[in-house]
Formats: C-alpha cells, structure tokens, sequence
C-alpha cells in the first residue's frame, strides 16, 4: 500500500503536484491535510469536501497551531493553482514535509465537473 501511495504523490516529482485522482485515491489511502488556501469568500462560495479553509496570506501565521506534526500528508488548493503553489513554498520553509500543490486547482474541476 505505501508503494502506491508513494507512486501517487511522486509522479511529478520535481514539483510535487497530484492530480485530483490521485488526490482521491490517496485520501482513502492514507489520512491527508486538505487546505484551501482561497479567501474566506471563496471558500463559502463552494470547496472540496473536508478542505479547512486558511487563505495563504495568513498560512504562516496559523499552520502550526493547526498542523503541529511536519511529517503530515498536506494537499493545498486554490482556484487556479497558482497560489497554493506559494503556499507549498511557505510551508516548506517551515520545514513542512510531505506538501503537495493539487494540479490546476479546483475551477479546472469545476469546469470538467
């Protein structure tokens, strides 16, 4: 099972990003920090089914209190993929492990939905 899990995540290794296949099959895998890194707004207005919400701009002053343990899966979102990608390098300047970027964000489902 690991071996799968490990093929999911590092299939774009260079910049760790997972589809949402592989988003869903690594979450009935594995327990996963799903963040949405959106404004509050854009939370409320529709998120992926348990995402928290913590908008990147405030994503380094309150990850630790919400995800103490660096080794923890953690899967960032945002619209289009682009801020969540700054969130993946924030938490990874916090020593955060194991970060992943979901491919394309969330209005690329949206639309394929």
């Amino acid at each position: 099972m690991l071996g799968r899990i490990r093929k999911i995540l590092y299939r774009s290794i260079d910049n760790k990003e997972i589809s949402y296949d592989g988003l869903k099959k690594l979450t009935k895998e594995k327990e996963v920090i799903l963040i949405d890194v959106r404004s509050n707004q854009e939370y409320e207005e529709g998120h992926l089914n348990g995402a928290i919400n913590i908008s990147v701009y405030n994503l380094k002053n309150e990850i630790e209190n919400l995800v103490k343990d660096k080794e923890k899966v953690i899967i960032l979102y945002c619209s289009s993929g682009h801020r969540s990608k700054k969130a993946k390098e924030i938490l990874e300047n916090l020593e955060y492990k194991n970060v992943y970027n979901l491919k394309n964000g969330i209005d690329d489902l949206w639309v394929k939905g």
